[in-house]
């Protein structure tokens, strides 16, 4: 009986595998979450602006030249980002590290750190941030 019941989890979890390879993928618009990523924090911003004041206040102070340059700090931002597997801040920091001047070489080897610290599901978000930076960057 244990055979069958486990033959048959087998089937099911190849089968839904299968058919999780043969959908494709749909590549998501980093611009357009951008723009809604800013629609949200602009209601954050007016349901608590003490609290979001106090942020940007905070985010000011941190990411800016100092010891280390704001390319940096915006690598090392963008890659606790993706360490907590949050795509909002992935987009804004991939975004924030174009305008720092941070290249794709200079990412890669970035994400490559984040990979060894992280394993595997880093290496599923490396890919969300090298898609981003790949269409943020785009002319």
């Amino acid at each position: 009986m244990k055979i069958l019941v486990l033959a048959a989890a087998m089937i099911m979890v190849l089968s839904s595998v299968a058919f999780a390879a043969e959908k494709p993928q749909k590549q998501v618009d980093y611009k357009n979450a951008a723009r809604q990523a800013g629609l949200r924090g602009k209601k954050l911003r007016e349901a608590a602006p003490e609290t979001m004041q106090a942020f940007g206040g905070l985010a000011g102070a941190v990411l800016k030249e100092g010891a280390l340059s704001l390319k940096t700090k915006e690598l090392i931002a963008l890659m606790l980002g993706l360490q907590a597997h949050c795509e909002m801040c992935i987009n804004s920091h991939v975004q924030n590290a174009i305008k720092a001047g941070v290249t794709r070489e200079e990412l890669a080897e970035a994400l490559g750190v984040a990979v060894l610290m992280g394993g595997g599901p880093s290496s599923a978000y490396a890919g969300i941030v090298l898609e981003a930076y790949d269409q943020f960057s785009a002319k």
